[in-house]
C-alpha cells in the first residue's frame, strides 16, 4: 500500500449533476501514503452563471471566474496528475461523475479506480452520528479550513485519508480499490453487506433512504444482478445522481416466480408509493361499468370514467373495452338501450332520463338489468395459478377469484387441497387492479396447464 499513490481531488460546481452543471474550481493532491508529493488548484470559468444560492455556498461568483481558464484548458494537467492514481473524493462518485464528464468533453479518454472516503470512514470508524466531511473532521479532530472550497477541503480530505490508513488494521482499504470490490460500483452510502448478501433469485428488493424510507421497489428475476445494474455504467443525469446518494440499505424478499414478484412489485408501489418509481405509479384504470338507478325508478347502466373512490361493477383501462362489455350485455340480456349510457359519469343526477313513451314496465326492466350484473360477475372466472415454489417442499399459489386478484400464498407440498377454495387458506389477500388482472390473464393463456379451476 505504501507504493501506491493517491489523487485526493475537491471540486465546486455551479450545480448537483455533470450534465446540467459545470466546475468552478479543482484542487487535485498526491498522497503516497506518508506524505504529500505534489499540489495543484485553480479556479475554472464555468461559462455560465454561478447562481447565488451556490455562490452563498462557496463564496465563488462570477467575477473570479470571468478571467479563470475555462476547463478544457487545464484538461492535459488534470488527465497527468490524475493517470495512474487512485481517484479519492469524499463522495467519490460526484467528484468522479464530473471530472470524467469534462476529460470526455475535451475528448480525453479517462478512467480510474476509486476510493470513497465516506465509504471508507463507515468501515473503520463505524458508528459515527454524521459523515459528512465538516462533522466527520469534527469528530475525528482534523482541521478543516477554507470549508466548501476545493483546495481547504482537499486539505482535510488528505487528513482523512492519512488518519484512514493509519487505522486501517484489517486492510479495509485495500479491499475497496480492488477492481472486482463492490466499493467501485456501490452508492456512498450502501453497507456493502447489504449488496453481498442478495441472492440470485427471483424476488422484490427495497431501497431505503437514511430515515429508513423506501424510496424504490423493483422486481427481478436474479435479485444481485439486477440490483447491480443500477449501480453500474457512467449514466450523469441529475436523477440518477440523487437516487444513487439517497440509497442507505437495501432488503429484499424472495419470490417463487418472476410473476409473483411482478404482482408484489406492483402492490408494494402502490401501497408505498416510493419516490424513485414512475411506471406503475402511473397505471390507474380510468373508466368503468356502473350501475344506478334514477328518480323515476329505472336502473341504468352506463360507462364512464372513476371517479377517486367512486364504487362500480368493474374497471377498465379504456373506454373502448368498458363499451364492449356494456354493449355485449345489453344485447344479450335485451336491456333497453335508452337505460345503457356510453362515455358519462356514474350518479343519476348527471344521466339523462328517457322522457318519450312506450318505456318498459319498470319491474321486468330492473330485473333484467340486475340479472345481467349478475351473469357478468359470476362469469368472471375463479381459479388458481399453481407453479413452483421459493423451495423444493412447496408449491406457489396465486389465487383469482371473480376475474380479480384476490391473493398470493405458498401451500406445503405434504397439504392436499380437495376443494380450490381451500386454497385460500393460504393466501395473502393484495389489492386487485386491472394491471395486475391483464397480468395474470396474459400468464393464464400462455401456461394453461398451471391452472387450476
Amino acid at each position: 500500500m505504501k507504493n501506491q499513490e493517491y489523487a485526493i481531488v475537491d471540486i465546486e460546481t455551479t450545480g448537483g449533476n455533470a450534465t446540467h452543471s459545470k466546475i468552478t474550481e479543482i484542487a487535485i493532491i498526491i498522497y503516497n501514503g506518508e506524505q504529500i508529493i505534489d499540489r495543484w488548484e485553480s479556479l475554472v470559468n464555468p461559462e455560465k452563471e454561478i447562481p447565488p444560492a451556490i455562490f452563498a455556498l462557496t463564496g465563488i461568483n462570477n467575477e473570479m471566474v470571468s478571467n479563470a481558464p475555462i476547463f478544457e484548458a487545464i484538461s492535459d494537467k488534470v488527465l497527468e496528475m490524475l493517470t495512474d492514481r487512485i481517484f479519492v473524493a469524499h463522495n467519490v462518485n460526484f467528484d468522479y461523475s464530473f471530472v470524467r464528464h469534462e476529460l470526455e468533453n475535451a475528448n480525453l479518454k479517462w478512467t480510474a479506480k476509486k476510493l470513497c472516503t465516506v465509504r471508507a470512514a463507515r468501515k473503520i470508524k463505524p458508528g459515527l452520528a454524521s459523515y459528512s466531511l465538516g462533522r466527520l473532521c469534527n469528530s475525528l479532530d482534523i482541521s478543516l479550513e477554507n470549508r466548501h472550497r476545493a483546495g481547504g477541503d482537499a486539505d482535510a480530505t488528505t487528513l482523512l485519508l492519512s488518519k484512514l490508513l493509519e487505522w486501517d488494521t484489517n486492510g479495509e482499504i485495500e479491499k475497496m480499490i480492488k477492481k472486482s470490490a463492490p466499493d467501485q460500483r456501490l452508492p456512498p452510502n450502501l453497507p456493502p453487506d447489504d449488496f453481498t448478501q442478495l441472492p440470485e433469485k427471483p424476488g422484490v428488493y427495497y431501497f431505503y433512504n437514511e430515515f429508513k424510507k423506501v424510496i424504490y421497489v423493483g422486481k427481478a428475476i436474479n435479485l444481485k444482478k439486477r440490483v447491480a445494474s443500477h449501480f453500474s455504467g457512467h449514466k450523469i443525469t441529475p436523477q440518477r445522481q440523487n437516487f444513487l446518494r439517497d440509497i442507505y440499505a437495501i432488503s429484499f424478499e424472495i419470490c417463487a416466480t418472476e410473476l409473483i414478484a411482478l404482482i408484489l412489485e406492483c402492490s408494494e408501489i402502490k401501497h408505498l408509493w416510493p419516490e424513485y418509481n414512475r411506471a406503475l405509479k402511473k397505471f390507474e384504470a380510468k373508466f368503468g361499468l356502473f350501475e344506478y338507478e334514477a328518480r323515476n325508478g329505472y336502473k341504468y347502466l352506463a360507462v364512464g370514467k372513476i371517479v377517486k373512490n367512486q364504487k362500480c361493477i368493474e374497471t377498465f383501462g379504456s373506454i373502448y373495452q368498458a363499451t364492449n362489455v356494456l354493449r355485449e350485455l345489453a344485447e344479450q340480456f335485451e336491456i333497453d338501450y335508452r337505460f345503457c349510457k356510453y362515455g358519462t359519469g356514474g350518479t343519476e343526477e348527471t344521466q339523462y332520463q328517457p322522457t318519450i313513451f312506450d318505456l318498459p314496465e319498470k319491474d321486468s326492466h330492473n330485473e333484467q338489468l340486475e340479472n345481467a350484473i349478475e351473469f357478468y360477475i359470476k362469469s368472471r372466472p375463479t381459479y388458481a395459478i399453481i407453479d413452483k415454489g421459493r423451495t423444493q417442499e412447496e408449491i406457489s399459489c396465486i389465487y383469482v377469484e371473480n376475474g380479480h386478484l384476490y391473493g398470493i400464498g405458498y401451500i406445503p407440498k405434504d397439504i392436499t387441497i380437495l376443494d380450490l377454495s381451500e386454497a385460500k387458506n393460504h393466501i395473502e389477500r393484495y389489492k386487485s387492479n386491472q394491471y395486475l388482472v391483464q397480468l395474470i390473464d396474459s400468464f393464464s393463456q400462455k401456461n394453461p396447464t398451471k391452472l387450476r379451476q
